[in-house]
């Protein structure tokens, strides 16, 4: 086991992508437009997802968890079907969906990843 820890688009608050011991973490991810419809907000996270991965050289394959969080649980329903069409079948990682308060107006969903190198 290596004591080695690489950061990614780090700034002074934060890193976006942390890689230890061949597991890569992404910080939570938010929307570029709030106030965009849901389903915009959801593909702009997943996008952004998408990038910080092959970042780490890594894809969604090797996803372990994924935290999501969601401003109502109206939108639960949509969410799981742009969820679906995104996570590669048979890899599919653990998962936990919530509702929260996100930190801006008009953001309505967020997501953090971890996966495997």
């Amino acid at each position: 086991m290596s004591n080695l820890i690489e950061r990614l688009k780090t700034n002074a608050r934060m890193s976006h992508v942390v890689i230890a011991n061949d597991v890569v973490y992404l910080s939570g991810q938010l929307p570029d437009t709030a106030s965009a419809p849901f389903a915009i907000q959801v593909k702009e996270v997943l996008a952004r997802i998408d990038s910080l991965l092959e970042s780490a050289n890594v894809d969604k394959t090797r996803l372990l968890t994924a935290n999501v969080w969601i401003s109502t649980p109206l939108y639960f329903d949509a969410f799981n079907e742009i969820w679906d069409a995104w996570v590669p079948e048979g890899h599919a990682p653990t998962r936990v969906c919530v509702t929260a308060a996100l930190m801006r107006p008009g953001l309505d969903v967020e997501i953090a990843v971890t996966a495997l190198k």
